[in-house]
């Protein structure tokens, strides 16, 4: 299981110090953990509410399952870029466990 980021320095500090993995679809900040965790960040040009919080459910979900079984210790957070439009829980799956993927791998993902 893992528990969700919801302080602003907790975000800041990911923002600032994290690592970035890029795909299509997502833009994970991650860095290294005491214990897993996440936050999301959907901005309003991916549209209303009700659409945005369709799009944040999809994410943990997505998240919950992927970390399961994979695990890691890690504290990040998935970003939508601008022009992702396949808002889909298969194509948020797939990146995530992408991402998982590399860690594991122990491939360094695009940072800082």
């Amino acid at each position: 299981m893992y528990t969700r980021i919801k302080k602003n320095n907790d975000f800041k500090k990911l923002f600032s110090r994290g690592k970035k993995f890029f795909s299509p679809a997502l833009i994970i900040l991650y860095l290294p953990s005491d214990r897993l965790s996440m936050g999301l960040c959907v901005s309003k040009k991916h549209g209303n509410s009700v659409r945005r919080n369709r799009i944040k459910r999809l994410l943990r979900e997505a998240f919950r399952k992927t970390a399961k079984e994979f695990g890691g210790v890690k504290a990040a957070v998935l970003l939508l870029p601008k022009q992702a439009e396949d808002y889909s829980f298969a194509r948020f799956e797939r990146e995530i466990r992408a991402f998982f993927a590399k860690l594991a791998e122990g491939k360094k993902c695009a940072g800082k």
